[in-house]
């Protein structure tokens, strides 16, 4: 590349940077509160020189990588206490509520540092016939892989990595893909033959789900016309008198594809009833049966990292990502709401894992090929219906419009459930 063109190029990255440290659109209610993270940004990055746009472009990214890992790596540490101690309350015992710092216990909420020093200190065992390289690469890149996905997420109305990217949803589930290959390195560099097959589960369940999880993600791009994951968060704005906001949920075919999405969220991240590659009780402890200490640890970071990830995408597709429930509650920053969603969808991952049991190999993939996928399907041809009857006026019509639309979504799951369920009679569980 000449002088001329990485000059601009830093100048493509310098209105980048503009376009993510200055506000536009309409001023939010609270322009302090909402604007102050790009404000703090654009105050740091105005002491460096106005032609010097690769440092700029260098300091913005930096600080963006800084406080995506700072707060998604505090969520994670503080997740996984929050979920062993709702898991003892589901189950009626006591969490973690011992370890104290200084002498002070905060409800047991000091155990992720606990956790974190004993894995750092553990030892690290590694197979003497073993790949060294790909047994220490595969959970770092489980966890860079899984980190991706941050930089594209509408996190508020002014606060996204890379908000000059158009085509985010392509770029989110591209990342998300590489994860696969984590896994099997993980599996195959093991040189154990219970890895191996337990990664090429894990391989088979989690190509079968990313399908449904692309499909019902077509749907809102349709209605926002847009692969940019700030255009289908604006795209949902508004309310109906002021209270029902325009969520995607709230429409027949965004209900639908938000049960799909969420099915399929738990099978990619692994989460119960879908984590049969790391069902310890039938198949030792799946791909990661030779890894222990910080490794170990690494794997499960990259899988809440991935959860969190895949539920700040269902947030901007489904539930409006950074858009207030309501008019009269604009003045809470964007942010606060995008946050407050995602924390909410994980808490939900949390209870399922509480409730459901694990399914089988066999009645996994068959959810996923002869119902989630045909189910995905047909709310493309939903969406087309909804979108090309917008137009109809009236309280009847529209009326119509709903039932028809509620018929196309209802009918095939109903269909698609009776067919999946014929043969399979309910278990009868008896006393020898």
């Amino acid at each position: 590349m000449t002088v001329d063109s990485y000059t601009a190029l830093a100048k493509h990255f310098a209105a980048i940077v503009a376009e993510t440290t200055t506000p536009t659109g309409a001023a939010a209610p609270a322009p302090f509160l909402e604007t102050l993270p790009a404000d703090v940004l654009n105050w740091v990055v105005n002491f460096l020189p106005d032609d010097a746009h690769w440092l700029r472009w260098f300091l913005t990214s930096i600080v963006a990588i800084v406080a995506i890992l700072t707060v998604f790596g505090l969520t994670f540490a503080f997740l996984t206490v929050t979920e062993r101690k709702l898991l003892g309350r589901f189950q009626n015992r006591y969490g973690p509520n011992r370890v104290r710092i200084f002498g002070v216990r905060v409800f047991g909420f000091f155990q992720p540092f606990a956790d974190a020093v004993k894995a750092l200190t553990k030892e690290d065992i590694v197979p003497t016939a073993a790949d060294k390289v790909l047994h220490l690469a595969a959970p770092a890149a489980t966890v860079a892989f899984s980190l991706l996905g941050f930089a594209v997420l509408p996190y508020g109305r002014h606060l996204t990595a890379l908000a000059g990217m158009d085509a985010a949803l392509l770029y989110f589930f591209a990342a998300g893909a590489a994860s696969e290959l984590a896994i099997f390195m993980a599996g195959w560099s093991s040189l154990n033959k219970y890895s191996l097959i337990a990664a090429m589960r894990a391989l088979a369940q989690l190509i079968s789900y990313e399908l449904p999880l692309l499909l019902v993600a077509v749907p809102a791009v349709m209605v926002a016309g847009t692969l940019s994951l700030s255009g289908i968060v604006e795209a949902q704005g508004g309310w109906l008198g002021g209270v029902v906001p325009h969520w995607n949920i709230f429409t027949p075919w965004g209900f639908a594809g938000a049960i799909i999405f969420y099915i399929a969220a738990l099978a990619e991240c692994n989460r119960c009833p879908f984590d049969l590659p790391e069902g310890e009780s039938e198949i030792i402890a799946g791909y990661l049966t030779e890894y222990s200490g910080f490794k170990y640890a690494l794997f499960f970071m990259g899988e809440y990292f991935g959860m969190a990830a895949l539920s700040g995408l269902g947030v901007a597709l489904f539930l409006g990502g950074w858009q207030a429930p309501c008019e009269f509650l604009q003045f809470v920053p964007s942010y606060v709401w995008f946050y407050v969603k995602l924390v909410v969808v994980i808490l939900s991952f949390m209870w399922m894992r509480a409730t459901l049991l694990r399914l089988r190999m066999d009645q996994l993939m068959r959810l996923a090929w002869k119902c989630l996928v045909p189910l995905a399907l047909v709310n493309l041809a939903t969406v087309v219906f909804w979108e090309r009857t917008a137009g109809w006026d009236g309280p009847a019509l529209q009326a119509v419009r709903w039932l028809a639309a509620l018929a196309l979504v209802v009918v095939p799951f109903v269909l698609l459930g009776k067919t999946l369920s014929a043969g399979f009679g309910p278990r009868k569980y008896r006393y020898a």
